[in-house]
């Protein structure tokens, strides 16, 4: 009878042991899913933005803006001393190249081209067939990089919009409430106003004298004309279009001629907000980058610009994979807890194995064996269903995110996954090391007395 009642003890002990170990393996489970899918995430978002820069930026461009453009950024509210080169817009002061600075970036060894940008300010903007006016930012199209497309064809990579083409975002087509499709071919014309310089006293009193007042007011009315440009593509809010922008985009060519007839004889007159510089191939960049940049202008390429996305992503993953290290961290303190009340559980059969003559670092291993299936179970657990659980979202992801066909924000690359498991074990090992010291430790003769 005796032997029967030890017999369901022992029973009973193994399944609240193997329940035990279960729950701890779930909470293992957690962490490894939450670290498991902060490794797919970040891998995911630095081959996506590797791909669409590698793929849209041309590796021989610049981005070139004053130094203090960028530190003024940071700093935009306050006093700021008054430069003629400067510019309000948003709310901050933005110090603008000057034709001079362009003309120093076209003298800079290995430099091909210099196109800078510039602002256009129309009133309104019409499209055919539509009688409703919008207003619209209208910037150059920079042929450094390749957009997307909802609909009709993009300039290739370095070659330029005609002078009577334009690029407008989908989003506009929403607004209109056509198809992309429905606006490759149609026109948009663009009303522009200059605003007349304010005369002067002199200029005044001649006008009077020549003809009354009618003369003085034509001293402050303004000029305007129409642009009309044909629509030849519409760039896709895909996330894979990294110019992705509000703004319609002209060729360099009328962004220049437009820009000189807005801001002629005002200190906006060949102003401009940024420029970018092609530099000749087989050229080093990064030389022509520090020539650049020790002339006191600021200077960005795609490898500069990667970094910097780079970065973003390595922080948000290492937010994400702290909440998972906190949970493996919590999950440490139930394997000390599961191998603990294992250890005290199985005494008797501890105190037998070694009466039987197994060493003390055999009994150990025992432990930290059972204490490794723990970490691997729980780590097996968390990286499987992240995996089914990520790779069954990827489509939803890409969609909502619109990352474009074939584009997936969760990767997971198997040797991570096979390193955090392995790393799992180590930990759990670790956690159960003082168990399985305490259990190697047992006296055989006391252990086979305890019931």
């Amino acid at each position: 009878m005796k032997r029967l009642d030890i017999m369901k003890r022992a029973g009973r002990n193994l399944a609240q042991a193997k329940g035990r170990t279960f729950l701890t393996s779930l909470a293992i489970a957690v962490g490894a899913f939450t670290v498991t899918a902060s490794l797919a995430a970040g891998e995911g978002a630095r081959q996506y933005a590797d791909q669409i820069i590698k793929s849209n930026v041309d590796p021989q461009s610049v981005y070139v803006t004053k130094e203090s453009m960028r530190q003024n950024a940071a700093q935009s509210n306050g006093l700021k001393e008054y430069s003629e080169n400067q510019s309000q817009y948003g709310g901050m002061s933005i110090e603008m190249l000057s034709s001079d600075d362009i003309a120093s970036l076209k003298a800079v060894e290995g430099v091909d081209t210099v196109l800078p940008t510039y602002l256009i300010d129309a009133q309104y903007i019409q499209f055919q067939g539509i009688d409703t006016k919008y207003t619209s930012d209208i910037t150059t199209y920079d042929s450094t990089v390749l957009a997307a497309t909802a609909a009709g064809d993009m300039p290739p990579l370095g070659e330029q919009l005609a002078a009577n083409e334009a690029v407008v975002p989908e989003s506009y087509a929403e607004t209109l409430g056509v198809s992309a499709q429905d606006l490759i071919g149609k026109t948009l014309t663009l009303h522009l106003v200059k605003t007349g310089k304010t005369p002067s006293e002199t200029e005044i009193q001649a006008a009077f004298m020549a003809g009354g007042t009618e003369a003085v007011q034509a001293l402050y009315l303004s000029e305007s004309k129409d642009v009309t440009l044909t629509i030849r593509a519409v760039s896709a809010q895909s996330s894979t279009s990294f110019s992705a922008s509000s703004a319609v985009f002209i060729s360099d060519t009328k962004a220049e001629e437009l820009a000189n007839y807005l801001t002629e004889g005002t200190s906006s007159y060949q102003q401009y907000v940024s420029a970018t510089v092609m530099v000749e191939d087989g050229v080093d960049i990064e030389d022509v980058k520090s020539t650049i940049k020790d002339s006191g202008l600021a200077a960005l390429t795609a490898k500069d610009i990667s970094g910097m996305i780079f970065t973003m992503v390595n922080v948000l993953q290492g937010i994400v994979f702290g909440f998972g290290v906190l949970a493996l961290i919590a999950s440490v303190f139930g394997i000390i807890n599961t191998q603990y009340i294992s250890v005290l559980e199985r005494t008797s059969q501890i105190g037998l194995m070694k009466a039987l003559g197994m060493p003390r670092r055999d009994v150990a291993k025992l432990f930290r064996y059972e204490a490794a299936w723990i970490g691997f179970i729980g780590g097996a657990i968390g990286a499987g269903v992240a995996y089914v659980a990520g790779t069954a979202m990827n489509p939803w992801i890409t969609d909502t995110l619109t990352l474009g066909d074939g584009n997936y924000l969760l990767i997971f690359v198997w040797w991570q996954v096979a390193l955090m498991i392995v790393g799992l074990m180590v930990v759990a090992i670790v956690a159960g090391w003082l168990p399985s010291r305490k259990a190697a430790r047992l006296d055989p003769i006391e252990a086979l007395r305890t019931e």
